[in-house]
């Protein structure tokens, strides 16, 4: 069967190795020169099935208002006249439940613990290399309350299989001597030995030259513009390539859009609650090998997540709700070096920071969209709020079993719009 990958993002690259694996003709279109040049060009780094707890909890709403008027808040809402954030927002307050968050815990630690051992065994047979670390994740906190709020959440992982340890100040700094520094504002911690992390550009990169090499093909350059359908089936895409309009056909297609999957599945009465989350990230050189972390970490107070990336340090965090704009917001990039050097001050050359921000796919529940729509031969891989890089491989090999009419090896609630 030959099928149309929209979207060559680290989702829509291990859809299309899946895809392909399992003896179909793929095709991948982006609008992009290359592979991962959107939201998982500069992303935070984890594979972390234990950055589980979803924005959506019980605390979240008083936190929101909290930071509503701050402008380097961890989660910021800037109102706007858009359906669609409004739409978002009061979904997001129906899902901070604790039963809710309990049953959104769920299904991202299965699909996370199942893509974690999926990107491993691709990682051995491909012989992938992207600077990876797999020194596990340590979550660290410096707010009393921060810490005592996360001791449920990391028992409803633990009671998954996610191996999330609740360790005290000095565990945490031998495990990461990099915290040294600030051992006595140390809360408490957690550590999950079997989480990693590594740079998903270059995975990502890395992985479509070899779908490349088994016969998957690119359009690059290519706007994806919308639909013709027949009834409740796609018969081809509308694109525009090097000044001209096309429609590629293809037997079935596979929505991987990120945050432009909502906008485009709307132009076929699908109603895919994702809003453009704005993340941030900072790269900066390693300057103090001793001072630098190898582990990688998580600052749940600030959202913030920290990645070793060979001789680079990537720190990562915040969400804005604020439209589809990417353009950078430098009170909220400051605020990320400010922290982090308070952190590690002599980690890295915090002056030299690159600043970058890309748009993540956020649902309210954090889980996402994977499975078949209503239409006959369109399927959604997409939604993957700040976990794309974490849940890749596992809904990506899902999605090739739901294709090929079988049934996913994890226990996860499949879409079925």
């Amino acid at each position: 069967m030959h099928i149309l990958v929209l979207g060559a993002g680290v989702v829509g690259i291990t859809t299309a190795w899946f895809l392909q694996k399992q003896g179909h003709q793929v095709t991948v279109i982006d609008r992009q020169s290359q592979a991962g040049l959107e939201t998982s060009y500069a992303n935070g780094g984890q594979i972390s099935v234990s950055h589980a707890e979803p924005w959506a909890n019980p605390s979240a709403p008083l936190k929101v208002l909290r930071w509503l008027f701050k402008a380097d808040a961890p989660l910021l809402f800037r109102p706007r006249m858009d359906p669609a954030q409004w739409r978002w927002a009061l979904s997001f307050l129906t899902e901070c439940t604790s039963a809710k968050a309990a049953h959104n815990i769920r299904q991202m630690v299965n699909l996370g613990t199942y893509s974690r051992s999926q990107l491993q065994a691709l990682r051995q047979e491909q012989g992938l290399e992207y600077d990876q670390v797999t020194k596990g994740i340590l979550h660290f906190y410096t707010n009393q309350a921060e810490f005592d709020g996360a001791l449920e959440p990391t028992r409803i992982m633990r009671e998954l299989g996610c191996d999330r340890q609740v360790i005290d100040a000095k565990k945490a700094v031998e495990i990461e001597p990099g915290l040294k520094h600030i051992q006595d504002q140390i809360a408490g911690a957690t550590y999950t030995l079997e989480d990693e992390s590594g740079d998903a550009r270059k995975f990502t990169q890395g992985l479509a030259e070899r779908c490349r090499e088994v016969g998957v093909e690119f359009c690059y350059h290519t706007d994806i513009l919308g639909f013709e359908r027949m009834g409740e089936r796609i018969l081809g895409v509308h694109v525009l390539k090097d000044g001209h309009h096309q429609t590629m056909r293809a037997d079935a297609y596979v929505l991987s859009l990120g945050s432009f999957s909502a906008v485009l599945a709307r132009q076929l009465g699908l109603s895919l609650n994702i809003y453009p989350a704005k993340g941030y990230s900072i790269t900066v050189p390693v300057k103090n090998e001793e001072a630098a972390f190898s582990v990688s970490l998580t600052d749940d107070e600030y959202k913030l997540v920290y990645s070793r990336l060979g001789d680079r340090i990537r720190v990562a965090g915040t969400a804005e709700l604020s439209g589809y704009t990417r353009t950078l917001n430098y009170t909220r990039c400051r605020a990320i070096v400010r922290r982090t050097a308070e952190i590690m001050p002599e980690a890295g050359y915090w002056d030299q920071a690159e600043f970058w921000t890309g748009l993540r796919p956020a649902t309210p529940s954090n889980v996402p969209y994977v499975g078949k729509s209503h239409f006959a031969n369109l399927y959604l891989n997409t939604g993957h709020g700040t976990l794309g890089w974490t849940h890749s491989c596992g809904s990506a090999a899902a999605l090739a079993d739901i294709v090929d009419g079988r049934k996913p090896e994890v226990d996860f609630s499949f879409s079925g719009l």
